[in-house]
């Protein structure tokens, strides 16, 4: 069994310590946060035998495997750099980090001590995004043309009243504000069919009404951008107003297109006319709803495996991670990949950032 200690106490922490449980491959023995009441908190309600408010004390107690860390970015470097050199392998919370540079510091450090680090891109995970991983694995979309990708942002939400009630919330000081946040579950999806050159083209606005808090104020709530490598190209939309609030992935190849909802975990083969005339435009409808039927008959299948409640993707990411630790497989989030997203975070923040 893993040795797992939690540094970071708040929201998230609970999804973290719950899959672990849930996957059975390690234990959680010890949680910490730089405020104690946090941390007595979080260990009283889910049972872990060790808090601490130091890092140092914990990973010299402790003799752990691995780290979770669910902490403000601004934080990471620190904080892996710590566990690193301690022996641990470290799964991180996205933001992976506040900008490339500091990625690449992390990344370069866990190398030279022979470790593993992991980021929680977990929707790369999810049913939808495995069917479509198996897809691109047999070559049944052809070469990949276009890809459109969409997430919502809701600030009626409570993490989103959070950040709009609170001038001082580490969101405010991340480089690319509220879309720093989101944009690694958006740019995860398609960063591995991008190449080390990319070209951007980014704006963002804000569209809700002015509180008189120029911090709060000051952060946009829109982003569209569009990016080009090579012959791919993507297009990207982050809204905290359409509705409804949009979570999906078009995939666009030269041998078929696929279309991803990951709110409904539903993937669903792109409609073509194959019959003439009128008969030729009535039939792709009842095609499609065949499609998100069979979508559904799957879905109750993972239902009833007790394979779909909300952080079923967290588990299989955590899962193939440990197997990653334990020399069974390769490290499911690439170095490669995480440094890419990072890049392509540092060049909208600069887009955008221009554009306004």
């Amino acid at each position: 069994m893993l040795r797992i200690g939690m540094i970071g106490c708040g929201k998230i922490a609970d999804g973290h310590i719950e899959q672990v449980r849930a996957i059975g491959r390690g234990e959680i023995v010890a949680v910490c946060d730089r405020e104690p009441l946090m941390a007595e908190q979080l260990a009283v309600r889910m049972n872990v035998p060790a808090q601490y408010s130091d890092l140092a004390r914990m990973l010299a107690s402790e003799r752990l495997d691995v780290v979770h860390v669910a902490t403000p970015p601004d934080s990471h470097v620190a904080l892996a750099a710590a566990a690193l050199d301690a022996g641990c392998h470290v799964f991180m919370e996205k933001p992976f980090a506040l900008d490339a540079a500091q990625a690449q510091v992390i990344l370069d450090h866990a190398q030279r001590v022979g470790r593993h680090v992991g980021v929680n891109y977990l929707y790369n995970f999810e049913a939808p995004a495995l069917e479509l991983q198996g897809l691109l694995d047999t070559g049944a979309l052809g070469d990949i043309v276009h890809l459109d990708t969409s997430y919502g942002y809701n600030l009626s939400g409570d993490y989103g009243l959070a950040v709009m009630a609170d001038a001082t919330h580490w969101v405010h000081r991340l480089p690319g504000k509220l879309f720093h946040n989101v944009l690694d579950h958006v740019l995860a999806k398609v960063v591995a069919h991008l190449g080390d050159e990319v070209t951007v083209k980014a704006f963002a606005l804000r569209r809700r009404p002015e509180t008189g808090n120029p911090i709060v104020d000051g952060m946009a709530d829109e982003l569209r951008f569009l990016m080009r490598s090579g012959d791919v190209t993507v297009s990207g939309l982050v809204s905290a107003h359409g509705r409804p609030v949009a979570h999906t992935l078009k995939v666009v190849g030269t041998q078929d297109s696929v279309e991803l909802d990951y709110a409904a975990r539903t993937l669903v083969r792109s409609a073509r006319q194959t019959q003439p005339s009128a008969i030729g435009r009535l039939m792709p409808a009842w095609t499609q709803a065949r499609r998100f039927a069979g979508s559904g008959w799957r879905n109750l299948g993972r239902f009833r495996r007790s394979e779909f409640h909300y952080f079923q993707c967290l588990r299989v990411l955590l899962g193939r991670f440990y197997d990653a630790v334990e020399g069974r497989g390769p490290d499911p989030v690439p170095r490669e990949h995480i440094l890419r997203v990072c890049r392509l975070i540092d060049q909208i923040v600069v887009a955008t950032g221009a554009e306004r």
